[in-house]
């Protein structure tokens, strides 16, 4: 595991209820990826190899669409490192949640 990525995606929508059912269709697909994710209050956060999480990232963006926001804005945030494996959501949250 190489890589982290945090995606916040905001689907431009009229009301607070259709930005949840969207929200809530993207971190269902996340959940169907097989990766490690971590869901917080404004981004979810996933481990993987780094070109799975980039592909992850790219169809967060379909689902949003194909759910039905007519545009979507998505915030990213990735920590990369090729060579060895990367501070795992377990090491950085676990101690704040038990």
């Amino acid at each position: 595991m190489n890589a982290s990525v945090a995606i916040q995606v905001l689907p431009k929508v009229e009301t607070d209820e259709e930005v949840i059912r969207i929200v809530d269709e993207v971190i269902a697909y996340i959940k169907s990826t097989g990766c490690n994710y971590y869901v917080g209050p404004f981004e979810t956060t996933i481990e993987g190899e780094y070109d799975q999480l980039m592909d992850i990232v790219k169809e967060c963006q379909h689902i949003a669409i194909k759910a039905g926001a007519p545009s979507v804005a998505s915030y990213i945030k990735v920590s990369y490192k090729p060579e060895g494996d990367i501070l795992t959501i377990e090491k950085k949250v676990t101690k704040h949640h038990q």
